[in-house]
């Protein structure tokens, strides 16, 4: 019997400077895990951007992109969201999205966190996701 945990599939929002980086870290360390204790291996399972060719183009994996930001954060098959668009819309919007799906979201959006923060803290809480940053 085997007592292996399920990898957490996380999606990322925006294939920009920042979301790229945060990609290629992911597929350079495929073997990642969140915390020691909980021996949980992360897998990157979308990038949201709306200019795949682009980012196709720039080194991001083909079957990983997604045109749709709005369909990849509602996805069955994602866990954790990482928004990485930066500004306000469709920022704010999508970070609403996923909480309301019940995914945990993770930004590094500080204008977003500044102007909709409480709001957005109030969807992850009736929800019961978390929001962080």
């Amino acid at each position: 019997m085997t007592t292996e945990k399920r990898p957490v599939r996380v999606a990322i929002l925006g294939a920009g400077t920042v979301g790229a980086e945060v990609a290629r870290g992911f597929l350079r360390n495929p073997d990642r895990q969140i915390g020691p204790a909980r021996g949980r291996m992360l897998e990157l399972v979308a990038i949201a951007d709306m200019n795949v060719q682009g980012a196709v183009d720039h080194g991001m994996p083909r079957e990983l992109m997604a045109p749709d930001a709005f369909e990849v954060a509602r996805r069955a098959d994602v866990d954790v969201v990482v928004e990485l668009l930066g500004g306000d819309e469709p920022a704010r919007s999508l970070i609403a999205e996923a909480l309301g799906a019940g995914k945990p979201v993770v930004t590094a959006n500080k204008h977003v966190l500044a102007h909709h923060g409480l709001e957005l803290e109030a969807i992850a809480r009736a929800a019961g996701a978390a929001l962080r940053y």
